[in-house]
């Protein structure tokens, strides 16, 4: 480890519950599917993105999901196709897959690790972390920073992210 922060990361990761989330062959391009992570009361959405995406597993590499907590105040976004606009916004069209917040406009590039591309959101909302084994079970085995809205020990420090619910699935 190079630096105190790495070190926390790290640790925190060994505690983060192995959970089957889904198979590489029941998921469809742009249908997310939604599934609690690392706590029984912590939404993400799990989507084949039908593109390679930065961190995407799978043999596409267009598997990703994410926490389905708004980093900007705490509610829930939701997936946007390419070219498809949510309920609250007609105005608003998808460039490419989105997260899209209807509380106050926040945007994420799924395609480029849930970055901000709009809105009040001050950064990403985390990364599941993905792995696929050789039957194509999907399994999701830690978060990636910053930490989960809400859960706020720095924005480096996944460990918080296991703080305030029961765990899913129990690790292994």
């Amino acid at each position: 480890m190079t630096n105190a922060a790495e070190a926390t990361a790290t640790a925190a990761a060994a505690t983060f519950p192995k959970v089957m989330v889904g198979k590489v062959d029941a998921l469809q391009v742009n249908k997310p599917v939604s599934f609690n992570y690392p706590l029984d009361n912590e939404p993400n959405l799990l989507v084949k993105v039908g593109q390679k995406a930065k961190g995407g597993v799978g043999p596409d590499g267009d598997i990703v999901a994410f926490s389905s907590i708004c980093q900007h105040l705490g509610c829930i976004w939701g997936y946007q196709a390419q070219g498809t606009s949510p309920p609250c916004a007609a105005t608003f069209v998808a460039s490419g897959p989105m997260g899209y917040c209807c509380c106050h406009g926040s945007e994420y590039d799924l395609l480029d690790g849930a970055k901000v591309v709009g809105g009040p959101a001050p950064g990403p909302v985390p990364s599941v972390i993905l792995e696929v084994d050789s039957a194509g079970n999907i399994y999701a085995t830690g978060m990636s920073p910053p930490a989960i809205f809400g859960h706020g020990n720095g924005p480096s420090d996944v460990s918080a992210d296991l703080q305030g619910g029961n765990l899913v699935g129990g690790s292994q």
